[in-house]
């Protein structure tokens, strides 16, 4: 005889690690977060973004979450690349993760308000991380001011009906002509219906693969620079 006395679920701890850097002179000013792609991780997307220090801003640097395993064991797990969300193919349980993913990144924004002082936010991804810093800007519209999404697509599907309320945001997309990981139609497709909807998005088709490349990086910077970031 075997009887199934207790099957429920519990809550694992697992520690998840950000860098803020200020940069410029000191007081009120910007925010800008970076979210990594996937299997990448805060060290590698701080590298890459070197750039974007010249900005007068804080930057947060927030690697994800869920640890991707180094098959090769050849790095130690601090140096894993990471992940943003689970998934699997199904919508639901996608929106779940970034729901869960984005409270997260909320909470430690949250958390550095109460000691800095933020003039305006602004949060840029790149792939997984694009995904998820749009998904975020949509839901969390209202502590949002500018989105980056780079190799990545808005999934404004997922806010349907909601989409006025976001109407403030100014949307930079930018993607790669010759993405073979996240075709750029889709995120061309999302663009059109947020321009139709009277969003001020600026998007670029430019001549890059799936990677965020220093062409990228510069497009951003100086899209920053043209709404006041200095």
């Amino acid at each position: 005889m075997r009887n199934v006395l207790i099957s429920g679920k519990t809550s694992f701890k697992i520690e998840v690690p950000y860098k803020l850097i200020e940069t410029g002179e000191e007081g009120k000013k910007p925010l800008i977060i970076y979210l990594h792609g996937y299997n990448q991780n805060l060290s590698i997307l701080e590298e890459k973004a070197e750039s974007m220090l010249q900005l007068n801003a804080y930057h947060l640097f927030i690697q994800g979450p869920y640890p991707i395993y180094d098959i090769t064991r050849q790095k130690k797990v601090a140096e894993w690349g990471r992940a943003w969300y689970l998934y699997d193919g199904d919508q639901d349980q996608f929106l779940k993760s970034m729901e869960i993913s984005s409270e997260f990144i909320q909470e430690i924004v949250d958390s550095l308000a109460e000691v800095i002082q933020i003039s305006r936010l602004c949060i840029l991804g790149y792939s997984m991380g694009g995904y998820l810093a749009a998904y975020f800007a949509f839901s969390r519209y209202k502590h949002v001011n500018d989105l980056i999404v780079i190799g990545g697509r808005i999934k404004t599907e997922a806010f349907t009906g909601k989409l006025e309320q976001a109407k403030h945001l100014n949307i930079l997309a930018l993607h790669g002509k010759n993405d073979t990981s996240v075709y750029p139609e889709p995120q061309e497709k999302a663009v059109q219906l947020l321009k139709q909807e009277g969003f001020n998005v600026d998007y670029k088709l430019m001549n890059e693969k799936h990677a965020l490349t220093p062409a990228f990086l510069k497009k951003s910077l100086n899209w920053l620079k043209s709404l006041g970031y200095y």
